[in-house]
This record gives C-alpha cells, sequence and structure tokens, in this order.
C-alpha cells in the first residue's frame, strides 16, 4: 500500500533542487576548463573531509569540468622523520632536505600518500592516476636557493638541500590526461636535468601548474578560514597589488608566504582567480565552485 510522503522529506527534496539549480549556471561556465586543486591539511587526514574531497573530484569530471590535485603531506614525512629519529628543520615555511630526508619524502609522498588518493577517487568512481614530477617527466626543477627576509638586516641566502624550484612543466601530458577521463593526482617532486630528485614545495607547484595550464581557478584547501588581517577578519576580493602589501607590512608571513607567493605568482601570470579556503568544511570545493557566495578568501587578477 502506498505512504504519503512526510513533509520533512518534501522540504529536504526541494532543498536539494534549490541547491542544484543554484549550480546549473556555474556548472555551465566552467565546462571543459581546468581547476587546480592544492590538497592538504585536515582535508588529508580527517576520513569523512576525505570520502567528500574524491565525491567532489568526480562529480566535477561527470560534469565537464577538468581538475587537477596537487597534494602535500608534511605531516606524514615529519611523523616518519619522526620514527626514524630524525629532526624535521624548516626556514620561511620550507622543510629543510638532506639526502636522507629526500628518500623519505619520495616514499611518502611519491608512495603512500599518492597512491591512497588515488585509491580513494577511484573507489568513488572517478579514474584518478598518480604522478611525480619524475614521471613524463612532468616537473623538471632546479635547485632553490632561498633568500629569507630578515628586519633591519640585509637578506639571508639559505641552502635547502635537495629543495627545488620548478624549471619547467610537462603540458601536454597534463593535456592529455586532463582533457580525457583522467583526474591526474599529482606529489611534488621534481627531477633535475642532472636526474637528482627535488622536493618542492606543494603550494608553489600548484600555483606553476595552475599558470602554465591557463587554469580557470587555483583552489587551495588549507586549516584556516582563509587569509585573515592582524584583527582576525576574514579577508577576500583582493587584487595582487593588494595582497603584496600585505606581505610588505608583515601581515602574510611564515608558512603563509610560500602559499602567497605561488598565489601571486599564478594570478599575474594569467590565472582568474584563486581562492584559499577552508579545507576542515565538509565538500569545501564544491561550495566554493557551485554556490553564489562561494567560501574563503579571493584573489583575483586586477
Amino acid at each position: 500500500m502506498p505512504h504519503a510522503a512526510s513533509p520533512i522529506a518534501a522540504e529536504q527534496a526541494l532543498a536539494a533542487a534549490q541547491i542544484l539549480t543554484q549550480a546549473l549556471p556555474y556548472i555551465q561556465r566552467y565546462q571543459g576548463k581546468c581547476m587546480v586543486i592544492k590538497y592538504g591539511g585536515n582535508a588529508m587526514t580527517e576520513e569523512a573531509l576525505k570520502r567528500g574531497f574524491a565525491r567532489d573530484l568526480v562529480l566535477m569530471k561527470l560534469v565537464g569540468i577538468h581538475p587537477i590535485v596537487v597534494h602535500g603531506g608534511g605531516p606524514q614525512i615529519g611523523a616518519l622523520l619522526e620514527r626514524l629519529g630524525k629532526e624535521s628543520r624548516f626556514v620561511d615555511g620550507m622543510r629543510v632536505t638532506d639526502r636522507e630526508t629526500m628518500d623519505v619524502v619520495e616514499m611518502v609522498l611519491g608512495g603512500l600518500v599518492n597512491k591512497e588518493i588515488v585509491t580513494l577517487i577511484n573507489s568513488h568512481g572517478g579514474r584518478a592516476i598518480g604522478l611525480t614530477g619524475k614521471d613524463g617527466p612532468l616537473i623538471i626543477a632546479r635547485k632553490m636557493m632561498l633568500t629569507r627576509r630578515r628586519e633591519n638586516a640585509d637578506a639571508e641566502v639559505v641552502d635547502l638541500g635537495h629543495v627545488g624550484e620548478v624549471s619547467k612543466i610537462n603540458k601536454s601530458l597534463l593535456d592529455y590526461l586532463a582533457r580525457g577521463d583522467f583526474i591526474p593526482v599529482i606529489a611534488p617532486i621534481g627531477v633535475g636535468e642532472d636526474g637528482a630528485s627535488y622536493n618542492i614545495n606543494a603550494d608553489l607547484v600548484a600555483g606553476k601548474i595552475a599558470e602554465v595550464m591557463q587554469a580557470e581557478k587555483l583552489i587551495m584547501l588549507t586549516n584556516i578560514r582563509g587569509l585573515m588581517n592582524k584583527q582576525g577578519e576574514l579577508l577576500t576580493g583582493l587584487g595582487a597589488a593588494e595582497v603584496d602589501a600585505l606581505i610588505a607590512d608583515g601581515t602574510i608571513s611564515g608558512g603563509m608566504l610560500p602559499k602567497m607567493d605561488s598565489v601571486l605568482d599564478a594570478v599575474k601570470g594569467g590565472v582568474p582567480r584563486a581562492h584559499i579556503i577552508d579545507g576542515r568544511i565538509e565538500h569545501a570545493v564544491l561550495l566554493e565552485l557551485f554556490t553564489d557566495s562561494g567560501i574563503g578568501t579571493l584573489i583575483e587578477r586586477r
């Protein structure tokens, strides 16, 4: 015997329909576009967030958007180094990487973390393919010598060991994968002209890939609401010059510097919009892409 639908179920169905209606113009706008997503923080470690992120990527691909994922893995690297009795050192948010640390970086990023993400996406119906910058080769790197900003003193040049910066991205390989049925999942390990491996900050890799691919958006998942001012207020709708000023006055410092440098390079290099969003929120990527209000901090080219 048929049952009458409950008012609560009808309200939930209506809310779902309204959400889909709101998402439609954004789906139409972004169809065929490339989105580069830096995946890290709590979104990579909490099970519900991990599953939600995988479903978000599969949905994006199904509606014709081409996501490219660049992931970090700093906490996982640090945990293994600690178990091995090796201390982690950082300079301006960049990990100092000697030969032994580089071996751990390759094992954790290129192996454990990368394959876990790929498996998770595939288990939700996607077709993810895992890569390091050494595959293809995808990322040609050169050794980075970090220029450290210091107050009331000359800048200091720091040798970080096997830490690199991006020299070249193999765009044709990413085009082939992203425009096909695959979701590329990239570990930020580059290879030098001499065959040496380099640990590259994932934010820098994501920004450079967004620039080279002329992505519609660069999305950075973080463990904060977005970029905050000194009063703890969320900032958004910023231009590149405004971000430069926030770096100059010390509002942006420490571990946020590599992230903001990569965002600025991408925006100045032709990416229309970059977003720093809170990866602790379930389905954060979809909320940014498919809702009128979006979330987090928007930085745009202007």
